[in-house]
């Protein structure tokens, strides 16, 4: 029994470190979707959105073996980032002198609540079936089953999930704080956001059901190691430009 236990902390360690991996570039997201709201409405859309994804992956692992067959939640998912990423980008190219008087429409308190949990839906899948992959692997423990998983499997990747959303809702808002400090680090989050989408597009393609790429590429070390190295040179690269630009406004 302490050996079936400790191969059971294992890997919920190694779940806590996945997950924590995966807040980083979701949690960038986020923060760029809650920046406009005011100071105490972003703390609460961080968490309403949050905790409607915890309701959400906590019903998805009883749908798990239904949810892995719709790709359409991760299409529609790197559509969006990539709609938002690239509009956005284009707008801070553009020449606004016209229009100073007229301030941009931004979405309002529960339409950023609702697009919080729609972001968290579309990584979401990627994440449980991570944690599905390595809760199978476990030793059965105790008689009882949830959603056709053993109930201690099923424990494990929902601790796991939980830790992963705590994580995303306390690094998000460090985010948040950080686009507020140093403004034109936004280029370089919305970068993040295009970047992010086309993770999901990667996923999308290599789905089961479409399969125009091959299903083992989104997790083959090539990938990963693409993905992160292009991710920290944008946030490097992010954060070199905008303390040049602060140093040179003071």
């Amino acid at each position: 029994m302490e050996a079936i236990l400790l191969e059971y902390a294992w890997v919920l360690v190694v779940l806590i470190v996945l997950e924590g991996l995966l807040a980083a570039d979701n949690a960038v997201v986020m923060a760029v979707m809650v920046k406009h709201l005011p100071k105490v409405q972003q703390k609460k859309a961080l968490f309403y959105g949050l905790l409607g994804a915890f309701v959400f992956r906590f019903g998805a692992l009883f749908m798990i073996t239904f949810l892995v067959n719709i790709w359409q939640i991760q299409a529609l998912g790197a559509a969006y980032l990539l709609f938002i990423s690239i509009k956005s980008l284009m707008d801070k190219g553009k020449d606004h002198s016209d229009e100073i008087k007229k301030p941009r429409k931004q979405s309002g308190f529960w339409m950023t609540v609702l697009k919080v949990e729609l972001a968290d839906i579309a990584f979401a899948l990627d994440s449980m079936l991570a944690a599905v992959a390595l809760a199978v692997t476990l030793p059965e423990l105790g008689d009882f089953h949830i959603g056709g998983i053993n109930g201690g499997q099923f424990i494990v990747m929902l601790l796991g999930g939980i830790v992963g959303l705590i994580l995303i809702r306390f690094a998000a808002r460090q985010f948040v704080v950080l686009l507020e400090k140093y403004p034109s680090l936004e280029t370089a989050a919305f970068l993040i956001v295009g970047w992010v989408g086309i993770k999901l597009v990667v996923l999308t393609l290599a789905h089961q059901k479409v399969q125009l790429i091959d299903t083992a590429f989104p997790h083959s070390a090539v990938w990963k190691t693409t993905f992160w190295v292009v991710l920290a040179a944008i946030a490097i690269g992010g954060y070199i430009t905008a303390m040049a630009k602060s140093k040179k406004k003071a």
